[in-house]
This record gives C-alpha cells, sequence and structure tokens, in this order.
C-alpha cells in the first residue's frame, strides 16, 4: 500500500523516468523539499566537484527559508508548514562528503531532517526522517523513509561511516507527511 501512495506521489511531482538518463555530478544544482501536490520548496544548492571514484560536494544552505527554534535545549532551522515544521538534523560525525553513481548515503546523511508538530513546543528525535536517493531520469529524487533519530545520540566506532542501517529505517506514508519527497535538480 506504501509502494502504491509513493508512485502516486511520484506521478503527480512529476518524478517518474520516461528515460533512465545518468546524473551529472559536476556543477551546482538545487536541493528542493517536495510536499504531497508537487510544490517544490528549494531549501539549498549542492555543488559537485569531480574527484577520483566519484564527487565531492557542499551544501550551501538558504538560511533565510529557515526559521530559527530553540527546540529541547538546541537550535534548529526549520521549514515552517501549517501543519508541521521540517527541521534539519545536521550529521554530527565524520563523513567524507563524496558520493558515486552506486553509492549516494554521505548525500542521503547530509539530507537529515526531524518534524514536528507545528504547535508543539518541543521535538522527538524519532520523528527522523530520512531521504533514500535515487537516479531518476537525470535528477536525484530522495523518498521518505521514517527513521528514530536517537540511534545518532550514540556516537558510531571509530571508522563507521555508515552507521544508519537498512533495518534503521522505515518507508514512510508520504500522505501522512507534509514533504515526503526531495529532488535535486
Amino acid at each position: 500500500m506504501k509502494r502504491l501512495a509513493s508512485l502516486c506521489l511520484a506521478l503527480a511531482w512529476g518524478l517518474l523516468p520516461g528515460h533512465v538518463q545518468a546524473v551529472s555530478f559536476e556543477g551546482k544544482k538545487t536541493i528542493s523539499l517536495v510536499d504531497q501536490a508537487g510544490e517544490r520548496f528549494p531549501v539549498a544548492q549542492v555543488v559537485f566537484t569531480p574527484a577520483d571514484s566519484g564527487s565531492r560536494y557542499e551544501i550551501i544552505w538558504q538560511d533565510g527559508v529557515f526559521a530559527d527554534h530553540f527546540l529541547s535545549m538546541r537550535p534548529f532551522k526549520c521549514l515552517e508548514g501549517t501543519d508541521k515544521h521540517w527541521c534539519r538534523v545536521p550529521y554530527p560525525y565524520e563523513i567524507r562528503r563524496t558520493i558515486s553513481e552506486q553509492d549516494l548515503t554521505d548525500l542521503e546523511y547530509d539530507l537529515l531532517f526531524v518534524w514536528k508538530g507545528a504547535t508543539e513546543y518541543g521535538i522527538n528525535l524519532w520523528n527522523g526522517v530520512y531521504y533514500k536517493l535515487e537516479n531518476q531520469d537525470g535528477r536525484l529524487v530522495g523518498t521518505l523513509h521514517e527513521m528514530d533519530m536517537d540511534k545518532l545520540g550514540v556516537p558510531p566506532e571509530a571508522g563507521d561511516l555508515r552507521p544508519v542501517r537498512e533495518a534503521d529505517l522505515e518507508e514512510g506514508y508520504p500522505e501522512s507527511h507534509w514533504l515526503p519527497g526531495l529532488v535535486i535538480e
């Protein structure tokens, strides 16, 4: 049922590929969060620079679209919606910031969010949002997965640059979230 809902939203967003085209990991691209109706909210630019085994990247957040919130004794930058706020969660551990056609994990780790109800006072890290990225028709498209981010409260073992496991992620219900998609193009 979740797959069908995801497929319907992808059709609405115009994100399904007509043919497979490789993503260019060079230059500057826009990162947008996408709501259920397909409206895009640009939140950052990402600059890709070719490297030996793929591309390095740097994210330049558009801080002006985010509001400052002090939640659960920590500062957060949040995109404010009518019913929910989408708050950035900077990945707190070592990361290479390199990607390739086969491995987009570093970029996924740099695009973590947590949602909270617009009228809630604090923030609950079990409302984590992890966008799994894939190449779709020459752009990267993120599908919302839910994650308990309390897992990131404990540093991974030295050298473990991939502490989030598949078992830590659960495919989300797109219809129950304000921003179930992410697009980089």
